[in-house]
């Protein structure tokens, strides 16, 4: 099962990606986590990163490209994988397709999880995350039981310094002029699936799961369990 997460920033592909990762047992690969990794490790990679993420911007494809090829590699790929957050732009999609095609693989389906964009910036505004372990949580829809701590490590919450309105109009920006284009790329040959993100984490898995049953299940009868 090979499974690309398309939508606005804010639009909960993370939390999407998470849920389907725990009922299929593959790995929800979130391209925005890797790279902010190698920003905390202070290496020159994640500086440079970290320049283009704090202006809102995408960061370059070639490093991009890179970074989440090497990690498709890893063994625990081999039954399938989520990409959250990859691909941002046309030429990272056809790329991730030639690079599948060499290895006698492809994306099965790309979901474009929608949200309006006044919706996308109050739920950026209004997320969270863990100090410690990267957990994300929203003040609203996905709350943490402690009082700024995280429920699963315990670590203090904050708001990332790219999480405010005036980054969040941006990126939305950038989002609608690069990343877009890519819904258009999966619709022309059938691969695309638009789901109503406006709605409870669990509706909208609900619609995603039974999109997934219907045609990878029937796709790769006995691959995934």
């Amino acid at each position: 099962m090979r499974l690309v997460l398309l939508g606005l920033p804010g639009a909960g592909k993370g939390t999407q990606g998470d849920l389907i990762a725990e009922k299929y047992k593959i790995p929800h690969i979130s391209t925005g986590s890797i790279i902010r990794e190698a920003v905390a490790s202070g290496s020159d990679l994640g500086r440079e990163a970290n320049d283009f993420i704090i202006k809102g911007n995408l960061i370059p494809d070639e490093l991009a490209m890179k970074i989440v090829y090497e990690r498709l590699n890893r063994p625990d790929c081999a039954r399938g994988w989520i990409l959250d957050g990859f691909p941002r732009t046309v030429r990272q999609a056809v790329f991730l397709d030639q690079r599948l095609q060499s290895d006698g693989a492809h994306v099965q389906i790309a979901f474009d999880i929608r949200i309006t964009p006044e919706e996308a910036i109050r739920r950026i505004s209004e997320r969270r995350m863990c100090s410690q372990c990267g957990a994300i949580y929203h003040l609203q829809y996905y709350r943490a039981k402690g009082n700024g701590v995280c429920d699963q490590c315990g670590g203090e919450l904050y708001r990332r310094q790219d999480d405010n309105e005036e980054t969040a109009r941006k990126r939305l920006e950038v989002h609608m002029t690069q990343t877009h284009p890519v819904v258009h790329y999966y619709a022309q040959d059938g691969r695309l699936f638009s789901v109503d993100g406006v709605r409870s984490i669990d509706e909208v898995f609900s619609d995603v799961d039974h999109i997934l049953q219907r045609t990878v299940h029937s796709e790769c009868a006995g691959d995934i369990q």
